[in-house]
């Protein structure tokens, strides 16, 4: 029993190391800048335990769970041989992954609050809710799209670098003809979409299918799909205003 507590107490440890120059930083701006007192000090003490320990728990299951559970879905697809199945799973893994990702429900209800706010859409619940529902399923729809290509590009080999500055090509292109009030929504969109589950899973769909294909090298062509997970709901993003506008 006490064998199977070290690992866990290794990693409460490693996030107090990492979690330590934050406190450090607060603690100076709060005693020596502003010369206050931390209030309600025992609640701050207990929810930032909690957090230690959320945080050795959530270590620990990405290493027991989804990294595992990812490569070997990867080596099954690559040993099945169907393309068509591993692009349909790939484009579910990012779709379903960001369409419930708490960070893009809240930004999708503030961005539409506040083009109702500024007139851009009516100002009702249902105008609101239905242009946030839409937003989330663009990016959502971005994502799955991006993943694939991701994926795509594994099987193909080819360099990410080409595929990355084409992209970003062509979000400079859709800045200059999209309405101004959707280029910061979507510059933010694609932040928020890189979840703490999609995350793992999509590196670990990479690396375990470039570890299963001959002739790929898993540090070169394994990673990467985060980026086109943070790339392609820029584009769809400024797409959505532009559609939305006409």
């Amino acid at each position: 029993m006490l064998g199977g507590a070290l690992p866990l107490l290794r990693l409460i440890g490693g996030t107090a190391k990492d979690l330590a120059p934050i406190v450090l930083i607060v603690a100076f701006f709060q005693l020596v800048v502003l010369k206050q007192g931390i209030p309600n000090i025992v609640d701050m003490t207990v929810g930032l335990l909690l957090v230690m320990l959320g945080l050795a728990i959530f270590i620990q299951g990405l290493e027991m769970a989804l990294f595992p559970i990812g490569e070997s879905l990867a080596n099954a697809f690559a040993r099945k041989g169907s393309l068509m199945w591993l692009m349909v799973f790939s484009f579910g893994l990012g779709f379903g992954t960001t369409v419930a990702e708490p960070a893009l429900i809240a930004i999708s209800g503030e961005a539409a609050s506040t083009m109702a706010r500024a007139g851009a859409i009516p100002d009702s619940e249902l105008s609101r809710g239905n242009y946030a529902t839409a937003l989330r399923y663009t990016v959502a729809v971005a994502v799955g799209a991006s993943i694939m290509l991701g994926v795509f590009r594994i099987l193909k080999g080819w360099p990410i670098q080409w595929l990355i500055i084409g992209g970003y090509l062509l979000v400079v292109a859709l800045t200059a003809v999209a309405p101004p009030e959707i280029i910061g929504i979507a510059y933010d969109s694609g932040g928020v979409t890189t979840s703490t589950i999609t995350v793992p899973l999509v590196t670990a769909l990479g690396i375990g299918l470039a570890s299963s294909i001959r002739g790929r090298n898993p540090m070169i062509d394994g990673f990467g799909l985060i980026a086109f997970a943070s790339l392609s709901p820029i584009i769809f993003v400024l797409i959505f205003g532009i559609a939305i506008q006409t």
